[in-house]
């Protein structure tokens, strides 16, 4: 069957063969493979299932359709109010399939460690997210690390905010829908996600990644870097929006 090169992969080369993708098993495969496979288990829709390996040894996914926001222009409906409702609650759902279970180790949760809108699958007229892709990172972590992650991303947090004030009422809507009590700790651990993530690439860069160099001369370290800094200043207000 043809293959067809799917868009969007910052480090691994995808392609979509019939109803089915293909990609380069990761070094964490093995791990990920029972990741989904304890989602299918559950009947839980929000992932692709894992189908094996093919003749070239590279994993075979489920095709989940839809629309991937993996460019930086949008339609309305992925940033809507009510698509980052969806998102937040479809994280608890996995967070809560997956604790106490041995992926999960001796963590509360599975985190995905990456969720953001080029991860995230949407569909219907009004774009409603309906999966997560790109489990390569997934791993045993607290909830509060993938609730962060999520604050940052799909709130767009950093300069390009044009109101701060609306930035701040996003975080603590993503924050209401998941179900979180405790949320002291978000902003400080949105700001470590942010410093882990500019040092992570420059070192990565560093040594030689060929997908850090290229995030790092596209400007990935200086943006990550002026969103701490975005971050940071305001602080205080995104946390008063979270009390």
């Amino acid at each position: 069957m043809s293959e067809t090169h799917l868009p969007g992969g910052f480090v691994n080369a995808v392609v979509r063969v019939g109803d089915t993708v293909r990609r380069t098993p990761g070094p964490r495969a093995a791990y990920v493979h029972e990741l989904l496979r304890l989602f299918e288990r559950a009947g839980w829709a929000g992932a692709p299932r894992f189908l094996g390996l093919d003749e070239h040894g590279r994993e075979v996914l489920s095709f989940v359709d839809g629309h991937v926001a993996w460019e930086e222009a949008q339609p309305d409906g992925v940033a809507s109010d009510e698509s980052l409702a969806r998102v937040a609650e479809l994280v608890r759902e996995f967070h809560d399939l997956t604790a106490g279970t041995p992926p999960a180790g001796d963590e509360e949760v599975v985190c995905h460690n990456d969720l953001s809108p080029r991860n995230t699958v949407y569909r219907g007229e009004e774009l409603r997210p309906v999966a997560f892709i790109d489990w390569d990172i997934a791993g045993p972590g607290r909830r509060i690390h993938d609730v962060a992650h999520v604050c940052w991303q799909y709130a767009g947090l950093g300069p390009a905010v044009e109101d701060p004030a609306d930035a701040a009422r996003r975080v603590r809507l993503i924050c209401d829908a998941y179900g979180r009590r405790g949320r002291d700790e978000v902003v400080e651990t949105i700001l470590w996600w942010q410093d882990r993530c500019w040092r992570g690439i420059a070192a990565d860069a560093a040594a030689g990644m060929a997908y850090a160099v290229r995030l790092r001369e596209g400007g990935a370290v200086a943006h990550v870097r002026a969103c701490h800094d975005w971050v940071a200043e305001r602080r205080p207000m995104l946390e008063r929006a979270l009390r």
